[in-house]
């Protein structure tokens, strides 16, 4: 038996659809079969509330006058990347201030959200078209034009337990690791994660509508470090990092109280993010999957003492959240970097908004990868077997047939530039302008 996302929309549009929080699905799986949980649920929903480094955000400020093409640009003294356009920014969530410690990126976000004012500087060569060449303003959401997160990498599926074996405190992105693996840190919100319930991705991927930080978002792509090829346990479940997810959505809409900037003492600065994603009860399968609890899923525990972070165990989720681990002998302290109760006032929030008929599911216009590895990056000599080079072909977007005063150059039939050297007085406009820089003149003054 199998029900279509269609009708699961047409139940939410009616009040008709029953939605369970993946923690009280996963209650319900103590004494249902994935049967009867099919036949008697709808859509189960998930949600992290989880720092996710690999997140940003897109800003286009609008044009002053006169206009400047913004080339190095800051906002409250942090640099954002200024390579996309005029006065498009890319404010990458770790980022740091030049002046403030513990400061950077994810704060600029968490501000703007917040909808206070921003200091923007920017400085410019200056062009003809974009004369000015410094603005010293203040910003805020509401006076720029777009403003979207666009995060490469959220929602880990799974990750490792970290865990010290040195002599020495150590201070990592997993938080502070204690000397003589004196306490272990995990980061995920275990049977209420969102991959981990669709641990296949059978009905996430591309398209899919999803909660993102209060506002509604869209998955994208996969995200970076996406990798299938990972060891899974008994429930098929995968006991190390593996698939991620590439993100969208309107930062305008958004809930500063779903996403939190923050900064690990000895790393550096993240970003808290919220996410959420409904898991339509397609067929019995999928109401297997939801009902996972947190001891059937387990993770491996790493060694950050250790070159590489080698595996030295393997716990669950249970077990994690109890607060004590058993290690080598000994009972060690376990913390966490996820917030269990966000991550489960974001599955709430999720399900009462479908219960409303405010959110209803997409269906994914395209699968994520099924097969995708990792690459590691290798230090070394540039390859001198490589010859490819960038050929040097014209494009025929036409410029130098634009400014040519005697119609030597033209386009021909097939819309392809032409050249008719009889006409040509070797002015060296088009050598001028060709974007590409093939045209150039002959010492005897010919164009070639």
């Amino acid at each position: 038996m199998v029900r279509t996302f269609e009708e699961i929309n047409d139940k939410i549009r009616k009040g008709q659809a029953v939605v369970l929080t993946a923690e009280e699905v996963s209650r319900m799986g103590e004494d249902h079969s994935p049967r009867e949980i099919f036949n008697q649920v709808d859509v189960v929903t998930t949600g992290t509330f989880s720092p996710m480094c690999s997140s940003g955000a897109i800003v286009n400020f609008g044009h002053a006058s006169p206009p400047i093409r913004m080339e190095k640009i800051t906002m409250n003294d942090v640099e954002v990347y200024s390579g996309l356009a005029a006065v498009d920014a890319y404010i990458g969530a770790t980022s740091e201030s030049s002046k403030k410690k513990g400061y950077g990126g994810a704060h600029v976000i968490e501000e703007l959200i917040t909808g206070n004012d921003v200091h923007l500087i920017a400085e410019a060569k200056g062009t003809d078209c974009y004369p000015r060449k410094h603005i010293d303003t203040y910003v805020n959401k509401d006076e720029i034009n777009e403003f979207y997160l666009f995060n490469p990498r959220n929602a880990y599926q799974n990750y490792g337990v970290a865990v010290n074996g040195t002599e020495r405190v150590m201070y990592t992105y997993m938080g502070k690791l204690l000397p003589n693996f004196g306490n272990a840190m995990y980061a995920t919100s275990g049977e209420l994660s969102p991959l981990l319930n669709d641990p296949e991705m059978r009905t996430i991927g591309i398209g899919t509508r999803i909660f993102l930080c209060g506002a509604q978002g869209y998955i994208v792509w996969n995200g970076t470090q996406f990798n299938t090829e990972v060891n899974t346990n008994n429930h098929e479940i995968p006991v190390a990092p593996a698939r991620t997810i590439a993100v969208i959505g309107n930062a305008k809409e958004m809930d500063p109280s779903f996403l939190k900037a923050a900064y690990v003492k000895g790393y550096g600065v993240t970003l808290y993010v919220g996410i959420g994603i409904a898991i339509p009860i397609v067929d019995v399968d999928m109401a297997k999957r939801v009902s996972i609890r947190n001891e059937n899923i387990e993770t491996v525990i790493f060694d950050y003492g250790t070159e590489g972070h080698l595996p030295v165990g393997k716990t669950n989720y249970k077990v994690l959240q109890s607060g004590t681990l058993e290690f080598n002998g000994n009972r060690i302290k376990t913390g966490t970097l996820t917030s269990l109760q966000k991550s489960k006032q974001i599955a709430e929030k999720l399900r009462d908004q479908i219960l409303r008929g405010d959110f209803t599911l997409t269906k994914p216009v395209e699968n994520l990868p099924r097969n995708s590895t990792l690459n590691r990056l290798k230090v070394r000599e540039k390859n001198s077997k490589n010859k490819n080079v960038i050929t040097e072909t014209c494009i025929n977007c036409g410029s130098c047939v634009g400014v040519c005063p005697t119609d030597a150059l033209f386009f021909d039939e097939n819309n392809e530039v032409g050249f008719n050297k009889t006409f040509c007085t070797d002015c060296g406009l088009c050598v001028d302008v060709c974007p590409l820089g093939l045209l150039k003149m002959r010492e005897d003054n010919d164009v070639h």
